[in-house]
């Protein structure tokens, strides 16, 4: 599933007058499918838990859109709990969601000025390693909510060929750990092999010093 947030600024010039004060942003909190793809038939409803200084902080929806619209000035934890239809007999699913107004990076302060959409988005898989008998007939009869070939919106970003860049991404990445490590352990194992040679060093110098001192001994008492 697909499951984020869309945080919009209020401009001075069109802020609502029934707003409270301190109120600076619009935002919905959201899940639902790749490109908006049905989930109904394994999804019945979805809960939303906000920051308790919200009125009715725990929003049940029980028909897409799965969202929730509200205003406020804080980013927040947003715990999302997913229920599956009746008849999948399936423990719900938890999620989380950290609610983002603000932008960041080198971007944020020209984001800022044009008082942009901030959106925060996040897909993941749920995966039933042991389904009912049910929500199996459900998921293979009825199909999953699967990802697309191709990359979509800023919304909905998330396809197949995204899912292989950042896979190549990181394969990449964890090459160049690899590389870095392996170049540490030679140089541990150099280290090491300069220590040992000086050790042996130091033993066979000792070792000199005491046949000599023995030898002076021996010509003394002669």
């Amino acid at each position: 599933v697909v499951y984020g947030s869309i945080a919009t600024p209020f401009k001075p010039d069109n802020r609502p007058s029934t707003l409270p004060p301190d109120h600076t942003h619009k935002w919905t909190v959201m899940v639902k499918g790749p490109r908006d793809s049905d989930i109904t038939h394994f999804v019945k409803k979805v809960q939303f838990k906000l920051h308790e200084t919200y009125v009715n902080p725990v929003r049940t929806i029980e028909s897409p859109p799965f969202q929730v619209t509200e205003t406020g000035w804080g980013e927040f934890e947003i715990h999302i709990k997913i229920y599956f239809v009746n008849e999948a007999a399936e423990k719900p699913c938890s999620i989380f969601h950290f609610l983002t107004l603000h932008p960041y990076g080198p971007d944020a302060e020209e984001h800022r000025a044009l008082y942009k959409p901030v959106t925060s988005m996040n897909y993941d898989e749920l995966n039933f390693p042991e389904p009912t008998e049910a929500m199996f007939h459900i998921l293979t009869t009825k199909g999953g909510a699967l990802l697309p070939n191709n990359k979509g919106s800023e919304l909905d970003p998330f396809s197949r060929e995204v899912e292989q860049q950042e896979l190549d991404r990181l394969g990449l990445k964890i090459a160049e750990v690899q590389k870095v490590l392996e170049e540490k352990r030679a140089k541990i194992e150099e280290r090491e092999r300069e220590i040992k040679e000086i050790k042996e060093l130091r033993a066979k110098k000792e070792e000199e010093r005491e046949k000599a001192k023995k030898m002076e001994e021996e010509e003394e008492e002669e």
